[in-house]
């Protein structure tokens, strides 16, 4: 069985939209997906690489595959869902 997941490169309006649906803070999104997180100039923790692949001036963009696995983990996907495997005893 074949199976082809499609996986768009996101704008960054789209990875804040996706984000905001899951209820995350870009802090909290980015250590889901393993980004830095670094104290902030007010005593705060912030993502600036999460803030610029969110940023629509920047010209960087989250990958698709990752984009994907950030809607599975968040259970936003619009297709999918990832369900633990039975194990047989």
């Amino acid at each position: 069985m074949t199976l082809f997941l499609s996986m768009p490169e996101p704008t960054g309006e789209t990875l804040k939209a996706a984000r905001l649906t899951a209820g995350l803070s870009q802090v909290e999104a980015a250590s889901l997906m393993g980004y830095p997180v670094q104290s902030g100039s007010r005593g705060g923790q912030q993502s600036r690489t999460w803030q610029a692949l969110e940023s629509a001036t920047d010209p960087r963009n989250m990958a698709g595959p990752a984009f994907a696995m950030f809607q599975l983990l968040t259970d936003t996907h619009p297709e999918f869902a990832l369900v633990k495997k039975e194990t047989s005893a």
